[in-house]
């Protein structure tokens, strides 16, 4: 009954934009499709999306969430990031689980002074984010509010 859209998009593009953008297999061909082919029009469809996403999001409680903690190689720093999010089941996802752990390495790394320091910064595995970018890419791929409690760096 639907005509198979996938083949009319050139596969390796939508390829491609998935793993620059880690978006959606849909979102990155809806992009392309809307960009007409044009991989850097499309980063910036996909970008606008992820912040409307964001803008809906941001208003909704964040009750649930997990404690991710980091300890350098040398075990003379460490850290602990309380990071929130609507439902147990994302606080359950590898996505956002992956981003407590990068926040806490952050954390460790670039011992900022407070939560809104920290979202400030630059993201340190990744200078053209800042921590709140990357905060908002992770809103986007999982389509809930998440927030940053609090955090605590320990270092002898």
């Amino acid at each position: 009954m639907y005509p198979c859209i996938l083949l009319s998009m050139d596969l390796s593009l939508i390829k491609q934009l998935r793993e620059e953008t880690g978006a959606s297999i849909m979102a990155c061909q809806r992009a392309l499709q809307k960009a007409r082919g044009d991989l850097g029009k499309a980063k910036l469809y996909l970008k606008e999306d992820a912040a409307s996403i964001v803008q809906k999001t941001s208003d909704r409680p964040t009750a649930q969430g997990i404690v991710a903690s980091y300890v350098h190689a040398t075990k003379r720093v460490a850290s602990l990031v309380e990071l929130h999010c609507e439902t147990d089941f994302v606080a359950n996802t590898q996505e956002f689980q992956k981003l407590a752990a990068e926040l806490a390495l952050h954390v460790a790394g670039m011992n900022p002074e407070s939560v809104k320091d920290l979202l400030g910064q630059p993201y340190v595995r990744d200078t053209s984010l800042s921590v709140s970018d990357l905060i908002a890419k992770t809103i986007a791929g999982v389509k809930e509010n998440i927030t940053v409690g609090r955090f605590i760096r320990y270092e002898i």
